[in-house]
This record gives C-alpha cells, sequence and structure tokens, in this order.
C-alpha cells in the first residue's frame, strides 16, 4: 500500500521540485540566462528562455501535481536531453559532465513516469477515478 500511494508521489515531487527551482531562477536572471543561452549558438534566447521556463516551471508543477503525467514526463525528458546535449557536452571539463549525467539521469527516471504513470496521490488518478465513476452511472442509468 505505501509503496503504491506514497512513493509515487514523493518520486514528482522529487524529480519536479527542483526543475520549478530552476524555472523560477531563471525568471529572476533574464539577461544572464539568455546570454547563456545566445553564447552557446542556440537561436532566439528570448525564445528559448520562454521556452525553458515554461518547461521547468510548469512542467514541474504539474509533475509535482500529478497532472497530465506521462506527457509532461515525456517532455521535460527531451528538454532534459535536450538541455545535456546543448549546453553540457563539453567532456573535458569534470563539471559539464556532471551535469551531462545529471540530465541523462532525469530523463531516466521520467521516462519511468511516462511508463507508469502518476500514481494513486495524483490529479491524473482522481480524474481517471471521476470517469470511471461517470461510465458507472451511465452505464446503471
Amino acid at each position: 500500500m505505501f509503496e503504491t500511494r506514497y512513493l509515487p508521489f514523493a518520486g514528482r515531487l522529487l524529480i519536479g521540485l527542483p526543475f520549478a527551482m530552476s524555472g523560477l531562477s531563471k525568471l529572476g536572471a533574464y539577461g544572464a540566462t539568455t546570454a547563456m543561452i545566445g553564447a552557446v549558438g542556440l537561436p532566439l534566447p528570448p525564445l528559448a528562455f520562454a521556452v525553458a521556463v515554461a518547461a521547468e516551471l510548469g512542467g514541474g508543477l504539474l509533475l509535482i501535481a500529478g497532472y497530465q503525467t506521462r506527457f509532461v514526463a515525456l517532455a521535460l525528458a527531451i528538454f532534459s536531453v535536450a538541455t545535456a546535449l546543448s549546453f553540457h557536452g563539453n567532456f573535458a571539463d569534470q563539471n559539464q559532465m556532471i551535469h551531462f549525467l545529471k540530465n541523462v539521469m532525469m530523463a531516466g527516471g521520467l521516462l519511468q513516469l511516462v511508463a507508469f504513470g502518476a500514481g494513486a496521490l495524483s490529479l491524473d488518478n482522481r480524474r481517471a477515478k471521476g470517469v470511471e465513476a461517470t461510465a458507472k452511472v451511465a452505464l446503471a442509468g
């Protein structure tokens, strides 16, 4: 019971919270963030900034709540791998290699959410129970 009820929520919290915090910190550092995006050669740094904030802050909060978990986790897994490749590809720098591997590990955890869903304590589960109850009423009626 504990493993299936509480651990998926704890996992979503531990993955979603760093994303949300990173998105919030980017909001306070627009100039530095867009300069870093431009420095690696990505086009349209202001647009990339908006995408990063939306993905990290929005995606992190949605993961914590367990809303559209599989879709959000897949989007964040792709974002994590893209970030690893774009910003942390200099393996001669041990710090960059650590960040690269961290992003890859996060993508792995996110793919577990894609595969297994949000768990019992989630908005996805509440919505599924509501749809199920509505279907039962419709069949009985």
